[in-house]
């Protein structure tokens, strides 16, 4: 196994200085920062622009409202001149072993044409190979296709879900569903949706041995053939970095996607996982959202300092975390079209640096990944806010939303909710005093607002790749690998065991494997 490198008596040294100097700095209050600081709003409310013509789009990323101020800015940067960012991000877009205990690379921006020349040559080729199946399926190549169930796990099916639910909720290609729970149930439903006659399967798994997928896989073969498909794998395009397995199991070698190993699940969306995007939304619209990815990619790899947007998420991230010891981060989307992007950024943030040692194998020194959780506003209003606001849990909170609706209703739809959204993020900050204090709310507690202009495949892409590198980020203010996540490994051994008999486990656990008729 590949063993990163210690960290330097001389890197220690100067992380521990920066967060000594970081717990020594004042805490002034959300309102006290804006009054003493009339420039606040200009220094950290950023519009991020996609394009330089006069229909560029911009993103708005306003972390005003969160406990930052030029004092802590400061004393993060040296903590990430301490850590290394800058080599650490070098390394990353140079293609470099970053995920230390598998030793690989990262390689998920070459797949959006930032990286290291040779990866970024290799994902174009797959990427034109992509094209080319996806823009055949639609002229009819292979007959009539309507639907595609699209089957995964994790970070192979999050992706996905929430780009084709974002972006292809009108005028779809083809219809998509996608299947990741081995709950037969969730394979049923989409059955249900489909006619098998125009149905394509996508089986998306990186080693094509992936148990729930492939028995996923298998049973919607059977679906196919029970429904008079006479070649029912004649219908599957694999999405793989093992294209020799996925050749064993049946696919022909000219209808397998390939991806590079040093692409992660969770990073994936980019390479030939997004092929139920690309057949959703049709090639054009999925380059723009690859464009877009990349426009984050640019600004993060060439922008220094606090000036760097992910970089100065990571700061406020770590503030709360580490300085005032916020164990969850919440995440509501007030739009519905993002309504999966709480569930997306769970995986991402939580399996990337969830960790409990650094990369170089000693323990932590501090919290890690905050729990994130989340969900859709208004609804998320009448249901956690009240915890928000006058619970005794401190909880920073994201908020986001989009200038332009997604839908043809009065506008008086979109006019409340982005009213709702932008006063929750007030209403925290500023609270409410009260003689009943039942009815009083403390207020100073903080919020960041992403206010896209639209929701665009390149607005999305660039919002993607922002928590992409938001979460590497971190890990490197850690010193922790964001790339691996051996932690979900136990239980899936233990269910295998489970499969094969002749365990013996805990008093419980047999109990409850009894009464299923498992034992």
């Amino acid at each position: 196994m590949h063993k990163a490198s210690k960290y330097t008596v001389q890197e220690q040294f100067m992380s521990e200085s920066a967060w000594e100097k970081l717990r020594g700095l004042a805490k002034p209050s959300l309102a006290e920062l804006f009054a003493g600081d009339p420039a606040r709003l200009d220094t950290l409310a950023t519009r991020f622009e996609l394009g330089e013509d006069e229909a560029a789009t911009t993103i708005r990323f306003d972390w005003s409202k969160t406990h930052l101020d030029a004092a802590h800015m400061a004393a993060f940067e040296e903590l990430a001149e301490a850590m290394d960012f800058a080599g650490r991000r070098k390394a990353l877009f140079g293609g470099e072993i970053v995920n230390p205990t598998e030793g690989r690379a990262a390689e998920h921006t070459a797949q959006r044409g930032v990286g290291k020349e040779e990866s970024v040559m290799l994902a174009a080729e797959n990427h034109h190979r992509m094209a080319a199946i996806v823009e055949a399926i639609h002229r009819g190549a292979m007959g009539e296709v309507k639907h595609l169930i699209h089957i995964g796990i994790g970070g192979s099916a999050l992706g996905p879900a929430l780009a084709v639910d974002a972006l292809a909720r009108d005028g779809a290609m083809v219809d998509v569903h996608v299947v990741s729970n081995i709950d037969g149930c969730a394979m049923e439903e989409a059955f249900k949706g489909c006619d098998p006659a125009k149905t394509m399967l996508a089986v998306a798994s990186k080693t094509f041995t992936t148990i729930e997928t492939m028995t996923n896989a298998e049973s919607a073969i059977e679906w196919l053939r029970e429904n008079g498909v006479e070649d029912p794998y004649g219908r599957v395009v694999a999405l793989t970095a093992s294209p020799e397995k996925a050749m064993e199991w049946g696919v022909d070698e000219t209808r397998i996607l390939p991806f590079s190993e040093s692409v992660g699940g969770r990073y994936s969306l980019w390479s030939s996982i997004g092929f139920p995007v690309a057949m959703a939304l049709g090639w054009p619209d999925f380059a723009e959202f690859l464009a877009g990815a990349a426009a984050m990619d640019e600004h993060f790899r060439d922008t220094d300092g606090s000036a760097n947007l992910p970089l100065r998420a990571a700061f406020a991230d770590q503030y709360y975390t580490r300085l005032r010891g916020c164990q969850t981060r919440a995440v509501f989307a007030y739009d519905e079209r993002l309504a999966l992007l709480p569930d997306y950024l769970q995986q991402l943030e939580m399996e990337s640096n969830g960790k409990s040692v650094k990369a170089d194998g000693s323990a932590v020194d501090g919290p890690t990944a905050p729990i994130t959780w989340g969900g859709v506003g208004t609804d998320a209003q009448h249901a956690v806010f009240q915890l928000l606001h006058q619970g005794t849990n401190l909880v920073p909170v994201d908020f986001i939303a989009s200038i332009a609706p997604g839908h043809d209703l009065s506008l008086d739809h979109h006019r409340i909710l982005l009213s709702n959204c932008f006063a929750q993020g007030a209403a925290l900050m500023a609270g409410k005093e009260s003689d009943d204090p039942a009815r009083a709310y403390p207020g100073d507690r903080p919020s960041a607002t992403i206010l896209l202009d639209e929701v665009s495949p390149a607005t999305f892409g660039a919002l993607i790749a922002f928590h992409e590198h938001r979460t590497f980020a971190n890990a490197v203010l850690m010193g922790i690998n964001p790339f691996d996540q051996f932690g979900v490994e136990l239980g899936k051994e233990i269910a295998k065991q489970i499969e094969k008999g002749g365990t013996k486990f805990d008093p419980s656990t047999e109990a409850l494997l009894e009464l299923a008729g498992i034992s």
